[in-house]
């Protein structure tokens, strides 16, 4: 062998090798512009104001979803959300669509009391873990808040402006993969607004 070809050869094994103590890159899922990168389902509003994505429910008062074109599996996400009205929404984590059913889990957003950063299975088996009272108060109604959730494997811990809110492990929710979703519930009079959507795809 050559040296210039050996050196080449370790180069190139270098190069495919993780660098120890590197730190995955968040991406952000909304650019403050437009929907790039999203998909509407249903008919209910979601536009973008001032760099902020907005949800709305529309005439028809019915579910609406807002999902990106990629699919994730191990990740960790986080979003800053604003609730304006009353309604139930959330973010779809692993999840599948189909118009407006929608099958995977759900790291809830909700007024107080309604245990915002619970993990739910849609078209399942419902509620599989709620956040204990006293984190409530961690919720700030009307004002800017930030949710983190992180889905490793069959992990998923959810964190509400820096208090954890749930940990569960599920067999079921670590054999999927699909969208990332938000949510408008059915009922009308539902408006948030979401800003800062940042990923970071775990190895």
């Amino acid at each position: 062998m050559t040296r210039s070809f050996r050196a080449i050869s370790l180069l190139v094994l270098a190069l495919s090798v993780d660098v120890p103590g590197a730190v995955a890159q968040a991406v952000e899922l909304f650019n403050g512009i437009d929907l790039t990168g999203w998909r509407v389902h249903g008919t209910e509003l979601w536009y973008v104001e001032d760099g902020e994505l907005i949800c709305e429910s529309g005439p028809d008062a019915e579910y609406g979803y807002l999902a990106t074109e990629g699919t994730y599996r191990d990740f960790e996400l986080s979003v800053d959300f604003r609730q304006e009205a009353d309604g139930n929404s959330g973010v779809f984590f692993r999840s599948s669509l189909e118009g407006t059913v929608i099958t995977g889990w759900q790291a809830e957003v909700a007024p107080p009391g309604l245990w915002t950063g619970g993990i739910y299975e849609s078209y399942g088996r419902g509620w599989l873990i709620q956040p204990t009272l006293d984190k409530d108060e961690t919720l700030r109604m009307g004002e800017w808040n930030t949710m983190r959730v992180r889905v490793e494997g069959d992990h998923v811990t959810t964190w509400l402006n820096g208090m954890e809110m749930v940990a569960i492990e599920d067999s079921a929710i670590g054999t999927a993969q699909g969208v990332i979703a938000l949510q408008i519930h059915s009922g009308g009079g539902i408006k948030v607004r979401w800003r800062n959507v940042h990923l970071t795809e775990l190895p």
